[in-house]
């Protein structure tokens, strides 16, 4: 629990806050089963919320249970997860539905070590399921959570380089004694980072804790640490040509043949690589005879 009052106050402050300003997300209504807390999770890793919703709504009204998910075959799962992007994640998703009806008798497990223990469930996502759907006391950190610890407390305008033990350790401190107060400053924070204190354009005059903001007191110094190396482009790169791929397999419902492949990119060598890292991954499966790809059916 935080031993600083001040660490106390801003919790207080920040929770004040998101009780009139968080955003009526589906997956936070009380009514919410774990299960959709858990696939809300895996679809909003490095996704917007806007473009979640409507497939998660969609998904949670087609597999309301573990149960239901894990009796489709994975190319089912990989044709409902559509343009959400990394659709490794929605075979992991099939696959975590798979374990926790042979492992849990179709419940999502609510100990952490359970949590991780199931396949594509990371210590981030573990935290949030254990936090958001089952109300235990764990401290959770998306990059939200990060700039603005990193503003509010560490007075520097960018939280710099992930790391896990060090950012689980400073939400830790910040984290409010009780359950339930704990869970809300988890989601509070990330909501304040998401909505207000936000990358390029903070809004500080709506700012709950602008007063105890150290950024704000230093005078908004520009930060000169070292920061995380940024993705590559989109376009043009092979995660472009494997999206292009998986849109024609979602599509035929039978095997492609390469030479059917062949007009979604000019370049057949990048080409020839992003059909190799898809087979690998296990989203594209070589047919009977060799000469096609289809989705995984099992």
């Amino acid at each position: 629990m935080p031993a600083d009052p001040a660490a106390s106050d801003l919790a207080e402050a920040v929770n004040d806050w998101f009780a009139d300003a968080a955003r009526p997300l589906p997956w936070r209504a009380a009514e919410v089963s774990p299960w959709a807390v858990l696939v809300s999770e895996f679809m909003l890793q490095q996704t917007q919320v806007a473009r979640v919703i409507p497939r998660w709504e969609a998904w949670i009204a087609r597999w309301p249970t573990p149960a239901s998910m894990a009796a489709a075959p994975p190319s089912e799962a990989v044709r409902a997860w559509d343009r959400l992007g990394y659709p490794r994640r929605a075979l992991w998703l099939h696959r975590a539905a798979t374990a926790m009806v042979e492992r849990h008798d179709g419940d999502v497990p609510h100990d952490l070590d359970d949590l991780l223990a199931l396949p594509g469930v990371g210590p981030y996502t573990a935290r949030a399921v254990a936090a958001f759907a089952f109300g235990a006391r764990h401290p959770v950190v998306d990059t939200n959570t990060r700039r603005v610890i990193a503003r509010a407390v560490l007075g520097q305008g960018h939280p710099g380089p992930p790391s896990t033990t060090r950012d689980l350790a400073a939400m830790a401190s910040l984290l409010p004694a009780s359950d339930a107060a704990a869970r809300t400053f988890n989601a509070a924070a990330m909501e304040l980072g998401a909505t207000v204190c936000t990358a390029r354009a903070p809004m500080c005059e709506a700012c709950p804790i602008a007063a105890r903001c150290e950024w704000r007191r230093a005078g908004y110094p520009d930060y000169d640490g070292p920061r995380a190396a940024r993705q590559a482009r989109f376009e043009g790169s092979d995660r472009q040509v494997r999206g292009l791929v998986m849109r024609e397999l979602r599509a035929a419902h039978r095997p492609l043949a390469r030479a059917e492949l062949a007009p979604v990119w000019a370049d057949a060598a990048q080409l020839d690589r992003a059909i190799e890292t898809l087979v690998h991954d296990g989203l594209a499966v070589p047919d009977a005879h060799g000469d096609g790809l289809t989705l995984p059916e099992a």
